[in-house]
C-alpha cells in the first residue's frame, strides 16, 4: 500500500519528472512519467544497471510479513534482498536519497527477542551505513488506505475495511501513530527534497514531514 501511495503522489507532483517502478507484476497504469520493469528476481540488477542511473530518490517499499517464516527465511527477503538492491543503487547513484519503509517497533539494537523487529533493525542499521547522499528509515504504524488503494493481502483488506469508519477518531486521539497512504507518499517525496532532522522517522516525524518542512 505504501508503494501505491507514493507512486500516486509522484505522478501527481508537477516537480517529479519521471518515475521508474521495479516490481514483480505490471501495475496496469499508464502515465507519460511512468516507466516499469517487471521481474521476479531482485538479487541481481546488473542487467538493468543503465536503467537505474540518474534518479534522485529511491522509495524502497518491498517487504513481507514474518508470519509463518523462520528467521533465516525472513532474513533473505528482508535483509539480503534489501541490501542487494541498495548496494547496487549506491554505486550507480551516489547522489541518491534512499528511503526504506520499515515498521513501528523495529529493534535498532538488532539483539531483541522479537525476530521480525531484530531483522528489521539490522537492515536499517546496515542501510544507514551505505554511501548514499542520504538515507532515511520510515517506521509507520497504522496506515489508512485512500484513493482506492488496497492491500494485496485479503486478510489485511478486511482489517482496513473494519477500521476505516473509526479512522477519524484514531487520527484525532492518536495522531502520532496513524497516517494515510497519501500522507506517506507526500512525506517520502518531501524528505528526498528537503531532508529530515533525524535519520529514523517514527510516525510522528513522518506526519511532520508531510508539509515539506525539514
Amino acid at each position: 500500500m505504501v508503494g501505491q501511495g507514493v507512486l500516486r503522489e509522484c505522478l501527481l507532483d508537477p516537480e517529479v519528472k519521471g518515475v521508474l517502478v521495479i516490481g514483480r507484476s505490471a501495475l496496469g497504469q499508464h502515465d507519460e512519467k511512468l516507466r516499469e520493469i517487471v521481474r521476479r528476481d531482485f538479487t541481481n540488477l546488473s542487467d538493468i544497471a543503465e536503467a537505474l542511473r540518474g534518479y534522485d530518490g529511491c522509495f524502497f517499499c518491498l517487504g513481507a510479513s514474518s508470519a509463518g517464516m523462520t528467521e533465516a527465511e525472513y532474513r533473505v527477503v528482508t535483509y539480503d534482498l534489501t541490501m542487494d538492491v541498495a548496494r547496487t543503487l549506491a554505486k550507480l547513484n551516489p547522489e541518491m536519497t534512499f528511503i526504506y519503509v520499515s515498521g513501528m517497533g523495529a529493534d535498532s539494537s538488532a539483539r531483541g527477542r522479537v525476530m521480525w523487529a531484530r531483522v528489521r533493525g539490522e537492515t536499517e542499521n546496515a542501510l544507514l551505513q551505505l554511501p548514499f547522499k542520504a538515507a532515511y528509515v520510515f517506521r509507520p504504524g497504522y496506515i489508512q488506505p485512500l484513493h482506492g488503494i488496497q492491500s494485496k493481502t485479503k486478510l489485511y483488506r478486511a482489517f482496513y475495511a473494519m477500521l476505516s469508519p473509526i479512522y477519524p477518531a484514531m487520527r484525532r486521539f492518536f495522531p502520532k501513530y496513524v497516517a494515510t497512504t497519501e500522507d506517506m507518499g507526500r512525506a517520502m517525496i518531501n524528505v528526498v527534497r528537503h531532508g529530515a532532522p533525524r535519520r529514523v522517522l517514527e510516525m510522528g516525524d513522518i506526519n511532520d514531514s508531510v508539509s515539506g518542512a525539514s
